[in-house]
């Protein structure tokens, strides 16, 4: 049985009790973060908390533990369920408090961590890349926050999942935005380009670090819009995301992208990557 964390308690996964009166269950009014850890080392933890703290100020909701709270508990947490690769899930609601639209006044946070084995994509997937499609979406206007009322999300997923395909590809206006769980690239006359941040766009860790390892190696790399026609017909695609990593997309639409398998550049950043994460596996030894 996992251990798990819930409010400064660590404890098997099955004792842990929420109240059904607690505002994430009710609401969905919490938001959340996931980490990979590679080695027993949390993965680009910073920027995980960074980002964690730009959705509690969204919210309106303090954080209720420190940086250097986080880390202790979220390194003892992976270290009670230690395994070769973990994916942490935490997530923080405005806590327990009768039904109400308006915030309530003196309630504490409901502070909750889990880690998981990854269940990785199997490795045909990234030998042969994955199928998509594009969907419209519809989501709200505020998708930079990353909250706990992920039900848009999940009925635009599962129109992939209906569909026998590995993603759903967000198009808003005409425009790519992202994927129901996933950010996105693709490849333009040889140029990695993927939207910039804004209020339709999680800012994902992997993205940025995709970004910052092409630039560090000299790879033409930029945010930039990208239409719906730029997408179909563009050379490369693919998907990133804390656990899937960098996944290349072959298949869109029915329709084959680029020649139809995984696409030189994705085959450079891909190296690049597993360099960068097996660098920080040799780091924790």
């Amino acid at each position: 049985m996992s251990i798990v964390y819930l409010n400064g308690v660590f404890c098997a996964a099955n004792e842990a009790k929420v109240s059904v009166l607690d505002r994430g269950f009710l609401l969905g009014d919490g938001v959340y973060e996931v980490i990979p850890v590679y080695g027993g080392r949390l993965f680009r933890l910073k920027e995980h908390l960074d980002r964690l703290q730009s959705s509690l100020d969204a919210i309106r909701l303090e954080n209720p533990l420190t940086y250097e709270q986080w880390e202790e508990m979220l390194n003892k947490l992976v270290q009670e369920n230690y395994d070769s690769s973990l994916s942490v899930y935490l997530q923080v609601t405005r806590g327990v408090a009768a039904r109400d639209h308006a915030f309530p006044s003196n309630t504490s946070a409901t502070v909750y961590a889990m880690a998981n084995k990854i269940h990785t994509m199997p490795a045909e997937s990234y030998e042969k890349g994955i199928a998509a499609i594009t969907v419209e979406d519809n989501r709200w206007q505020r998708c930079d926050i990353k909250a706990i009322s992920l039900l848009a999300n999940v009925l635009l997923r599962q129109q992939a999942v209906d569909q026998g395909v590995a993603e759903a590809i967000l198009i808003r206006d005409g425009y790519l935005t992202e994927g129901a769980a996933s950010n996105i690239f693709a490849v333009i006359n040889g140029e990695i380009r993927t939207p910039a941040k804004g209020q339709y766009i999680l800012p994902g860790i992997t993205r940025d670090l995709v970004l910052e390892l092409a630039l560090a190696n000299d790879i033409p790399a930029a945010e930039k819009p990208i239409s719906e026609e730029e997408l179909i017909s563009a050379d490369e695609i693919w998907l990133s995301s804390s656990t899937k990593e960098v996944l290349p997309v072959t298949q869109l639409n029915g329709q084959t992208v680029g020649k139809g398998k995984p696409g030189e550049v994705w085959r450079k950043i891909s190296e690049i990557y597993r360099a960068y994460k097996q660098s920080l596996i040799m780091q924790s030894n």
